[in-house]
């Protein structure tokens, strides 16, 4: 029960973590391009930009989905390791049962 719940916590963690990230590059994209407007840049020179910009959030984005995906598998082994003690204790139990 309490490794369900501190699942459930971590994955709500990590959802908030993604939320925030997520309006965090949306800002970012929102001031550069005024930026941008105020300088009256060249096209290329914006388009470069942009560029670069979306390439960082596509990196940022990996990372993250990496980041989630090292957390499930770590929730996964923990899961196997949880339930395997069970097993153990279980068949104790029975082996007793059947000596007494």
């Amino acid at each position: 029960m309490i490794g369900t719940l501190m699942m459930m916590m971590m994955m709500m963690m990590m959802m908030m973590m993604m939320m925030m990230m997520m309006m965090m590059m949306m800002m970012m994209m929102i001031m550069i391009m005024i930026m941008m407007m105020k300088m009256k840049m060249k096209m290329k020179m914006m388009m470069m930009m942009m560029m670069m910009m979306m390439m960082l959030l596509l990196l940022l984005l990996l990372l993250l989905l990496l980041l989630l995906l090292m957390m499930m598998m770590m929730m996964m082994m923990m899961m196997m390791i949880m339930s395997n003690y069970d097993r153990d204790d279980n068949n104790d139990d029975d082996e007793n049962d059947n000596h007494d």
